[in-house]
């Protein structure tokens, strides 16, 4: 068994992180998640939450908006929507996500009046972006 795997990190603005790692902890939507090398493969959504990533030498961790992670044995590649190094984020950024969100929510009740399962997944977005601002108290 190897004791790193490769992992990326890559936003639509930027590339955040590639490094050897010997864990990531993921917010998966179906729950939380931990990828190790030889980890089975995998393909995930993330759901909003704190994405820790454990080298051998130093630990980060990064705000994700939500995306999709690509776990194999030998690597872990997450696609963010919004990524941002956690000692970074301010109120602003999660009063902007959660301004998102409302905006969604609001847009899926006028497009879905009859049709819950689109709304209530707009209504969940919501609700997780509130609960990460509360998470990391910013």
């Amino acid at each position: 068994m190897a004791d790193t795997m490769q992992f990326d990190l890559v936003s639509p603005e930027r590339s955040l992180a590639s490094l050897q790692v010997s864990a990531v902890q993921i917010p998966g939507a179906d729950g939380d998640m931990t990828a190790m090398p030889d980890h089975a493969p995998i393909i995930t959504t993330l759901r909003p939450g704190v994405l820790r990533v454990e080298s051998p030498n130093s630990t980060a961790e990064y705000v994700v908006s939500g995306g999709f992670a690509e776990i194999n044995a030998t690597s872990l590649s997450v696609l963010a929507e919004k990524a941002i190094p956690l000692n970074d984020v301010t109120r602003a950024h999660i009063d902007e996500l959660i301004e998102d969100a409302q905006a969604a929510h609001e847009a899926a009740k006028e497009q879905f009046k009859n049709e819950p399962g689109m709304v209530d997944d707009a209504a969940k977005l919501l609700a997780d972006m509130v609960a990460l601002g509360d998470h990391i108290k910013v």
